[in-house]
């Protein structure tokens, strides 16, 4: 079902911090962190955005002062998902500084309800740093917020694999990058969240950009959708056995599984300068389904702006980030792509026309939060009930 967007009722509660021990050894650095209980919807609301928070949050986020920051909180306290993957979320942070923006982030803009919204609180998170990549590709941190228990015994990340350990990589021609090199530029995460009786795979990642983006970022962003094809394909766990995660574990995603590919991935399907086939290999896999959320801005932006927007063969209702109008101008790059087996109920981009509520919070350049909208699919999970 196509829609806009549209915003719910979500039990809150105020948030609290805490820390949750992930799996002993775990060499990726990142973080799992417990905030407060929430009640639970009938659909399961999952968004991913790319907030573009590429500064130094340690320094801004503090007292409430970083408008974007305030903007950002205003979006999802507006759409009110259950779930929501933060990408561009601080750039040269370490460890300790990113679970500091995270703890900010909760208590001075999410839990103070912004322009009149009510405040929204998430029971669990789980934060990030870039994975270490050679050459031109430079990741920011992500985070992951959800009202659903996270698995943290069952969490995968891949960080470490290295990009030439993929039988068949689109490695640069001249080899550079071939002998080092992780193929993440942000990480690709498996991150399962018990909803209800069922286990939903988060399967989220922040490939490298391919706006305005040179051949060895074009073919790194290729690999990085292809992992996550290659991730759910298999039959049995040890299918696509080349992959590997940061604890040695060889293997795939068994069918049958339930999951979400999630994050700005950064190609679109029909425009832009990603690879024709980059983004096809999610779109048309056997296991994804892809909702085609749409809104109403962004076709409005396209007809507004015109320029090569004018050109592109894609509909622009698809498209989820507004981008300079003499370069590559609007594409989809967002997505929120579930399994087959994960009913969808609805579906939307946060674009609202020049006069619908909300569109102060999108706006034209400089904008007031990103240039990205938030993506977000309602799906239908076995075994979730409603409480509210």
């Amino acid at each position: 079902m196509r829609a806009s967007w549209a915003s719910r009722p979500l039990v809150t509660a105020a948030a609290t911090i805490g820390t949750l021990a992930l799996a002993a050894g775990m060499s990726a650095p990142a973080s799992a962190t417990v905030l407060a209980d929430s009640g639970t919807a009938a659909a399961l609301r999952v968004l991913s955005y790319d907030v573009s928070l590429e500064h130094d949050l340690t320094a801004s986020l503090p007292d409430g002062a970083d408008d974007e920051a305030a903007a950002v909180a205003q979006v999802l306290q507006t759409v009110r998902p259950d779930v929501v993957l933060l990408g561009g979320f601080g750039e040269s942070l370490s460890e300790v500084e990113l679970e500091e923006a995270v703890e900010l982030f909760v208590d001075e803009y999410l839990a103070v309800g912004q322009n009149g919204e009510e405040a929204l609180s998430y029971t669990f998170s789980y934060s990030g740093l870039p994975a270490q990549s050679s050459g031109e590709a430079h990741g920011a941190g992500m985070v992951l917020f959800s009202q659903y228990p996270i698995d943290t015994e069952g969490l995968r990340t891949f960080s470490t694999f290295q990009w030439s350990d993929m039988p068949g990589a689109l490695l640069p021609e001249d080899g550079a990058e071939a002998e080092a090199g992780a193929l993440s530029t942000s990480g690709h995460w498996d991150v399962p969240i018990e909803v209800g009786s069922t286990t939903v795979h988060l399967l989220a990642s922040h490939p490298a950009s391919t706006v305005d983006a040179d051949d060895p970022a074009l073919r790194r962003n290729h690999d990085e959708l292809r992992f996550w094809a290659d991730y759910v394909r298999g039959v049995r766990p040890w299918d696509r056995s080349y992959i590997y995660d940061d604890e040695g574990a060889h293997g795939g995603l068994m069918t049958g599984k339930r999951f979400v590919i999630l994050g700005r991935l950064g190609a679109d399907p029909e425009d832009g300068e990603a690879y024709d086939e980059a983004i096809a290999q999610l779109l048309g896999h056997p296991r994804v389904h892809d909702p085609e959320p749409v809104s109403t801005g962004a076709r409005e932006a396209a007809e507004t702006q015109g320029r090569v927007n004018s050109q592109h063969s894609g509909d622009a209702e698809l498209d989820t980030a507004d981008l300079a109008d003499d370069g590559p101008g609007n594409l989809r790059l967002d997505y929120v792509l579930p399994s087959k087996n994960l009913p969808v109920a609805d579906s939307g981009v946060f674009w609202p026309a020049a006069d619908e509520p909300g569109s102060e919070l999108t706006g034209i350049e400089p904008f007031p939060a990103s240039a990205h909208r938030p993506v977000w699919v309602d799906l239908l999970v076995p075994g979730l009930e409603t409480t509210n």
